[in-house]
């Protein structure tokens, strides 16, 4: 899985890493009630879990769980919009969400 990040992102993101946070792309589906209900989101760890992984991640290094890998093409982007102060996934064939949360800890 590759993450392209856009400058805005990185920006945004990258005092959270400076200050020794690892950042992962989770697939959330706490209270989903079925695990093709996730729903993608940021999440600032300060260690990395037991099934996460590194992707290949321009220009900040991320982690994800292989077995939602499935859920994802193989080639995102993260954005940053400033004036919404939202991040947004998307590839190039589709949007899987403008409302991306960042969630800490």
């Amino acid at each position: 899985m590759r993450i392209q990040f856009t400058a805005s992102a990185a920006a945004k993101l990258q005092p959270e890493l400076d200050a020794g946070k690892r950042l992962k792309l989770l697939y959330d589906t706490e209270g989903c009630g079925c695990v093709v209900s996730g729903v993608p989101a940021l999440q600032l760890l300060d260690e990395p879990g037991e099934h996460d992984i590194p992707g290949e991640g321009d220009p900040l290094p991320f982690l994800h769980e292989p077995r939602f890998e499935v859920f994802f093409e193989p080639e995102l982007q993260v954005d940053y919009d400033p004036a919404r102060g939202q991040f947004v996934l998307k590839s190039d064939s589709q949007i899987y969400t403008n409302q991306l949360q960042l969630i800490r800890g």
